[in-house]
């Protein structure tokens, strides 16, 4: 980063400038940032790939007076030893109750009876508008509570759309100043431990929580006015990434700034220095963010489109904040700040001689033999993927726990041959409709079929299937049904409905991960070769990366299977966990390869290797307990997909930290020396060999840190 705007950012005058600067952009942020909620777009369509066979047929049923609105809750009532006359007037006095329900749109289907004579089954057709996700939950606590209000032994359960999209909602209600708080918990122990000063860590989390403000203010106004897509996923994955960023890019910052300060007797001259020398490495890690999460626009997947530009924009302000705030804010504070151990000019650089020189001092001797254990061990990590099973996760394992929507799923299921309030709707011409009607009822898996309903030109097919809505059964169902179709030259017909919504999220799922996954390697690759001026370090450095995200995949699978007793996930979570872990965790990459060429101008790509490792393993293993224990918070909430998504991040950035950055590539880089740095002349310069333990690495030489320390 150019010395001018390093000089700007600390200058004695001009730092008060930049505070007053950022607290009144936050005063103004404030207000729009309380506001996202309100902008969240929860619906179906937000989520859905948007030329899905599902999601047209969804847009065409409108047409054909079918509500896309429209969320029936299915009522189960269950009594384990058959159902008395007092029940089923009980029952019956719901029915009515619910009739006068403002959100009721439609009539009340029901009471129909089990065969087992144990249970019966109301539908309640409800609507509450586009905003129906948000607003569900109110109506259905109305219904959980009548519906409950019967004899003694009769037991009544809320299911269907309707019931699920309601513990949905309330599992999310309060989510994001639940995982601020949480976040901001975790990492302030984790400062107090890192800095061991009671003061220091004021700082860098004064300045998360600015950018986390100033970014959700500047969503909320693009979701008001250009269409940006924010949902309850996005906006809460936003909260850990900018607060988990933020602190790593403060982790380095700050580490950079106490050396500066070992060597001037100025703080802001010290603050200048550190700011020209890691602003670079930070911007670099931060730009490949951004970035990184713009490729994810490409993706069918809606929600997973709208999360890049969400996540880009909290970094890109994250960056902005954390390279001005808070080097004035430092130089403000003066010295001070890290009482009890003030880093005084003069004084000995500690990492010098700290756990990471000599962990370089151990593997100095044999690389090559370091790198080949490593990566073997890595290597059967990944084995652990086998188990891992991303073909979507059924509605009772989407939850932790098991919420009283699943419970009802689970008695109806017992007592009726499916789960009602889930239909198959196919949408077709009305010239077609008959015969639409009768390849759909013939189709092996259909347990029957209504009339047509013709509108105009169009018709629309409702039919029941004969298995859950959420099993492989069912979804091979809607294949064959498509398939029957276009045999039957009905290739105007849509399938659509709930089961062919999951069936076209799965399919658009994993074609994101065959396109996107690739794409955001590329555009790492193009960045580090770019900011290492060489071919063969960026090689190098991206396969460790896909290694690393292997590893912690297998890894994560093990860990889901003992903890969480599914190995199940979402389509989307290899897509969801690749981003995070490398678009993240290329910043450790970044950190240890730009100090290490920095240092190899001078002393050789070996002796760097060692000199990189000693002088940001401390703060790379910091900001990768923070970034993991900032994810790991995920793992508290009560959906498994970002409880999952949590856990495997947070296991995949410690993994990356302590053991693919710090032993991996640094092995790699001693065992294959200059040549690196191909094909630039830094390749072509000759190279000490490094011998073993080393107590006089210098941390740094190139402003004659050495001779000073």
């Amino acid at each position: 980063m150019g010395r001018s705007f390093a000089s700007r950012v600390s200058h004695p005058r001009l730092k008060w400038v930049v505070l007053v600067f950022w607290l009144l952009l936050a005063a103004v942020s404030a207000p729009l940032a309380g506001a996202l909620t309100d902008e969240q777009q929860n619906d179906v369509a937000a989520w859905l790939p948007s030329d899905a066979e599902s999601t047209r047929a969804l847009q065409l049923q409108t047409e054909l007076g079918s509500d896309p609105d429209l969320i029936p809750a299915v009522v189960v009532y269950e009594r384990s030893t058959g159902l008395t006359a007092e029940d089923t007037a009980a029952v019956e006095a719901d029915v009515a109750a619910f009739g006068q329900l403002e959100a009721l749109d439609g009539a009340v289907v029901g009471p129909l009876p089990a065969e087992d004579g144990q249970a019966l089954q109301l539908i309640v057709p409800l609507n509450v508008g586009a905003d129906g996700w948000e607003q569900i939950a109110p109506v259905v606590d109305d219904i959980r509570a009548e519906a409950s209000d019967g004899p003694d032994g009769l037991a009544a359960y809320v299911t269907g759309p309707a019931g699920s999209a309601a513990d949905s909602a309330e599992a999310f209600e309060g989510i994001d100043g639940t995982l601020l708080f949480a976040a901001l918990g975790v990492v302030i122990l984790i400062l107090l431990f890192t800095y061991r000063s009671p003061v220091l860590w004021v700082l860098p989390i004064f300045s998360a929580v600015i950018a986390l403000f100033v970014s959700q203010a500047v969503i909320t106004l693009l979701a008001r006015h250009a269409d940006l897509t924010v949902n309850a996923q996005s906006a809460s994955i936003l909260t850990v990434l900018v607060v988990g960023a933020g602190t790593d890019y403060a982790l380095l910052l700050v580490a950079r700034y106490r050396e500066e300060l070992r060597l001037h007797t100025d703080r802001h001259e010290a603050m200048t220095e550190a700011v020209h020398r890691a602003g670079p490495a930070v911007l670099a890690s931060g730009g490949t963010v951004v970035l990184g999460m713009l490729c994810l626009v490409v993706a069918d997947m809606n929600s997973t489109a709208g999360l890049g530009p969400v996540a880009a924009i909290g970094v890109a302000v994250t960056l902005c904040v954390l390279m001005t705030l808070l080097p004035a804010l430092l130089v403000i504070c003066g010295r001070w700040v890290f009482w009890p151990v003030r880093p005084t000019f003069g004084s000995a650089e500690p990492s010098a001689t700290g756990l990471w020189a000599r962990v370089g001092a151990r593997i100095a001797p044999r690389p090559r033999t370091t790198w080949v254990v490593t990566g073997a061990l890595l290597l059967a990590a990944c084995a652990g993927t086998l188990l891992l099973q991303p073909s979507g996760l059924t509605q009772a394992e989407s939850f932790r726990g098991t919420p009283q929507s699943i419970e009802g799923d689970a008695v109806a299921a017992r007592h009726f041959p499916a789960a009602a309030g889930n239909p198959v709707y196919v949408v077709t011409t009305a010239d077609s409709a008959e015969e639409v009607a009768a390849a759909t009822g013939a189709t092996e898996g259909i347990a029957s079929t209504r009339p047509p309903q013709v509108v105009g030109e169009r018709a629309l097919v409702e039919a029941s299937l004969t298995d859950r809505f959420d099993s492989e059964a069912a979804y091979a169902t809607i294949e064959r049904l498509r398939a029957a179709l276009d045999d039957a030259g009905d290739g105007a017909a849509l399938v659509g409905g709930n089961t062919a919504l999951n069936l076209d999220v799965q399919d658009a799922s994993q074609r994101d991960n065959v396109v996107v996954i690739p794409l955001i390697m590329l555009v790492v690759l193009v960045v580090l070769g770019l900011l290492l001026r060489a071919l063969v370090a960026p090689v190098i450095l991206i396969a460790t990366v896909v290694l690393s995200y292997g590893a912690a995949l297998g890894l994560s699978a093990l860990v889901f299977d003992w903890t969480l007793g599914v190995t199940a996930t979402d389509s989307s979570f290899p897509l969801f966990v690749f981003v995070f872990l490398v678009a993240l965790g290329i910043d450790y990459n970044i950190f240890l390869m730009t100090r290490v060429r920095e240092e190899a101008v001078d002393h050789g790509t070996r002796r760097a290797a060692l000199i990189g490792l000693a002088a940001t393993g401390g703060v790379i293993t910091s900001a990768g307990l923070v970034l993991a224990a900032t994810f790991a918070v995920l793992g508290t909430l009560p959906l498994t997909f970002l409880t999952q998504l949590g856990i495997a991040v947070a296991l995949g950035v410690l993994l990356d930290t302590i053991v693919v950055r710090s032993v991996l590539v640094t092995a790699l880089t001693l065992d294959v020396g200059p040549r690196m740095w191909w094909p630039s002349r830094l390749a072509r310069r000759p190279d000490e060999e490094v011998g073993a333990a080393r107590d006089d690495v210098p941390v740094r030489s190139r402003s004659g840190a050495s001779a000073r320390s």
